[in-house]
């Protein structure tokens, strides 16, 4: 399934390489221009190191599951839907108490509520967020926990990177004022110097980018968690409201629930500290997410 979304969106495959590079070429620069010249001999240095690449580790840890999960996909049926009667079916629907459920032209079968179709998968996604280049998948209702989990370590891994770039920084300057060395010496360094001011600098505008990036999606995460509102359903609210002349929906389409209960059917219902670790969490107990492709009533 990885392999047919690559094809069907090469944007995704370009972002998923800049990913991994990205995060190499940190770990490399920190290793290598950071952390051995200033904390050589220290026991700083394998501290730092061990911290930043267990980070990395768990940042490539959440976004190979966010990638390579399943994010909610509505099972197709095994035969196909017979439109003509379409009008019948809806009622059958509501009177068995499934209401919300919709028919999907694209995909020719029935999701459940809260379920949208991804141009990109070519598939409906129970409760899409959003198709995410950067891990090349949609971001729906079984993989939204490993793509808030690879925001949060990514903007880890920014922040730690930014402040040891500096602190190195720092420590270079000060050790240059003290090094009353001669000019031939100073000569013969300043091309590699050049070349460790030139990685400061590009792993300084990375972290930057990328950190803000991050945390601004991090942020709309969680906000669309708590709300119980997908940024697909906040629009579709927006514009109903617009046609509505601004007044409030006639009745929400989904129950609200306390916070603590949206986010535990996120992340899982176990220790809050599983809640950083990119293990499988057990579904909810009530709604559950598990459908069949197609409602409980006849056809």
């Amino acid at each position: 399934m990885a392999s047919i979304r690559c094809r069907r969106d090469p944007c995704g495959f370009i972002c998923l390489l800049l990913t991994y590079f990205s995060v190499f070429y940190a770990d490399y620069v920190v290793i290598q221009y950071v952390l051995i010249p200033a904390y050589s001999g220290s026991i700083w240095c394998t501290l730092h190191g061990s911290v930043f690449n267990v980070i990395l580790l768990l940042l490539l840890a959440c976004h190979s599951k966010a990638v390579f999960s399943d994010p909610g996909m509505v099972p197709l049926p095994d035969t196909a839907i017979d439109f003509s009667d379409l009008r019948s079916q809806s009622n059958r629907m509501n009177e068995r108490g499934c209401e919300g459920w919709t028919v999907c032209s694209r995909c020719e079968t029935y999701r459940p509520p809260r379920a949208h179709h991804c141009r990109v998968c070519q598939r409906c996604i129970r409760r899409m967020d959003h198709h995410c280049p950067w891990i090349n998948n949609c971001v729906g209702e079984l993989n939204q926990k490993y793509f808030i989990q690879f925001l949060f370590y990514t903007g880890m891994a920014s922040l730690y990177s930014l402040v040891l770039v500096v602190s190195a920084w720092v420590w270079r300057i000060r050790s240059e004022k003290e090094d009353d060395g001669d000019k031939d010496k100073e000569g013969e360094e300043s091309p590699s110097k050049h070349l460790i001011v030139a990685h400061y600098i590009i792993l300084l505008v990375e972290s930057v980018l990328f950190g803000v990036f991050v945390m601004v999606i991090f942020y709309d995460q969680l906000v669309s968690i708590i709300t119980d509102e997908t940024p697909i359903e906040q629009m579709k609210n927006k514009l109903m409201k617009d046609r509505a002349n601004g007044a409030p929906p006639a009745h929400n389409t989904h129950t609200r629930k306390p916070k603590l209960a949206l986010l535990r059917e996120v992340f899982g219902r176990g220790s809050v500290l599983c809640w950083l670790l990119p293990l499988h969490s057990a579904p909810p107990t009530v709604g559950g997410i598990s459908y069949s492709a197609l409602p409980d009533y006849d056809v």
